[in-house]
């Protein structure tokens, strides 16, 4: 992945910033998981990919981690902004909660590929990827 030289300070930037750049990172990791799994049809591929990029798949994801407690505190702060960030804009296929909690995950994930936090990322995208296979 590029490497750029100015920092952007994370913990700085509103929760909309971060779901923003997190929304498309995840989507990246969800893409290239469903192309290594050898099945490479265009149809197939979106078809596969709704389970993970959806408010609803990400709703869950966030969710399943808060009960483990998998985040820190620094984690969960980054969620609880994302969840209470008010966008806007209103949701066409899910409810406002479920869309909130969405956000948040996708704020997350924002805001640990800013810090270049690749472990942590990777460590809570595999967690949310096997949610999906069970």
């Amino acid at each position: 992945m590029l490497r750029f030289e100015n920092t952007i300070d994370a913990k700085q930037l509103n929760s909309l910033a971060l779901a923003y750049i997190g929304d498309s990172i995840f989507e990246v990791y969800v893409r290239r998981y469903l192309l290594e799994s050898g099945k490479v049809r265009p149809n197939y591929l979106h078809k596969q990919s709704t389970k993970y990029v959806s408010a609803k798949a990400q709703c869950r994801f966030i969710l399943h981690f808060l009960e483990l407690k998998l985040l820190s505190e620094e984690e969960e702060a980054v969620v609880r902004r994302g969840r209470n960030a008010k966008s806007g804009t209103v949701p066409k296929n899910t409810d406002v909660q479920t869309y909130r909690y969405g956000t948040a995950f996708e704020a997350l994930i924002g805001y640990l590929y800013l810090m270049n936090r690749e472990e942590r990322l990777n460590e809570l995208i595999e967690v949310a990827f096997s949610q999906v296979e069970e």
